[in-house]
C-alpha cells in the first residue's frame, strides 16, 4: 500500500489516556467554595459543614399521629 510503512521504531498509539487527561475537574461547595473532595458532597455541591448547616434550616417533621384541631366551620 501506498504512504503506509510499518517499521520496527514507530510509536504505537496510547492504549489508556494518561492520568491526568482523566482527572475530574475541580468542584467546589457552593456555600463556601471549598473544594470537594468525597462523591456525596461532589453530588450534592455541598460539603458536609455546609449540609449540616442547612439540615438546621429545614421545616420540622409534621408529626406521625393526627393531629387534634378545632373543626372547620360548615362542614
Amino acid at each position: 500500500m501506498a504512504g503506509t510503512t510499518s517499521g520496527a521504531n514507530d510509536p504505537q498509539p496510547a492504549l489508556l489516556p494518561d492520568p491526568e487527561e482523566r482527572r475530574r475537574p475541580p468542584v467546589h461547595c457552593r456555600l463556601c467554595g471549598r473544594p470537594l473532595r468525597d462523591r456525596e458532597a461532589r453530588t450534592w455541591g455541598l460539603g458536609p459543614e455546609c449540609r449540616a448547616k442547612l439540615e438546621l434550616r429545614a421545616a420540622p417533621r409534621p408529626p406521625d399521629g393526627p393531629v387534634e384541631q378545632d373543626p372547620l366551620p360548615g362542614v
